[in-house]
């Protein structure tokens, strides 16, 4: 950890380890690599995923009344459920490659998948965010990575839910490739334990609004923290370095 002024002469050696210090208007700032290349490749490829799927699957269960001309010219939801299976796809493909970066990535990558709720701490800080996003807290607390209560957001949406959307969207595929179809003998069992067809549909569409919801959620607090707390939220998700503008403890 290496403290470098910027004035004109040249700045020492980088630092052997992950932490890098400057100070910039009187600030110290603190910068820490957490998120790792497949991370963040994953959260934008998810991301950009989980827009085509809303809004492809909203149409497919609310479709459009009718269209002009005849119905041979047309192959508009045909399309439309195209973009919506090949956006499915990526998006298990990428699922199943973030739970095997889990094992190869750092400490950061493991957040997603798994909590410490056994520790007092944890709860501590869980119970301090929400003080802090409804605003009877005039400072949060300082996390390297994911807060407590994003930790749990995350882990039910984005990895219990993600998981429940796929295995249901791969059951209602199935009915189209067939009996017998990979996708029929991975995911065909779904449909009965779940009540049918009609039922799967109802439930995949709404983990759909769930996942809105997240994301409204999600957006709304990552510009949040970035504006009002003491660490850069947006930037670390995509050059992967997260910074501390003062030297409060962690």
């Amino acid at each position: 950890m290496t403290d470098t002024s910027l004035s004109g002469a040249a700045p020492p050696a980088a630092p052997a380890t992950p932490v890098a210090q400057a100070i910039k208007g009187g600030k110290k700032l603190t910068t820490v690599y957490v998120y790792e290349a497949p991370v963040r490749l994953w959260h934008w490829v998810n991301a950009l995923s989980i827009v085509v799927l809303c809004i492809t699957g909203y149409f497919i269960g609310s479709p459009f009344p009718t269209l002009s001309g005849e119905a041979s010219s047309h192959y508009l939801m045909g399309t439309i459920r195209f973009v919506h299976f090949s956006a499915g796809y990526i998006l298990a493909v990428g699922f199943l490659g973030r739970i095997i970066w889990a094992f190869f990535g750092n400490k950061y990558s493991r957040e997603l998948f798994t909590f410490p709720f056994w520790r007092k701490s944890f709860w501590r800080g869980f119970f301090v965010e929400i003080k802090w996003y409804a605003f009877l807290k005039p400072r949060p607390l300082k996390f390297v990575g994911h807060n407590p209560l994003a930790q749990v957001f995350m882990f039910f949406v984005m990895v219990l839910g993600l998981a429940f959307m796929i295995v249901t969207g791969f059951a209602l595929y199935s009915e189209g490739t067939g009996a017998g179809s990979w996708q029929d003998r991975l995911f065909g069992w779904v449909l009965p334990l779940l009540g049918g067809s009609m039922q799967v549909h109802t439930l995949h569409h709404l983990g759909m609004w769930v996942i809105i919801l997240f994301v409204i959620i999600h957006v709304y607090s990552v510009i949040r923290e970035d504006i009002m707390s003491r660490q850069t939220m947006v930037s670390a998700i995509t050059n992967g370095h997260r910074t501390f503008r003062d030297d409060d403890p962690e």
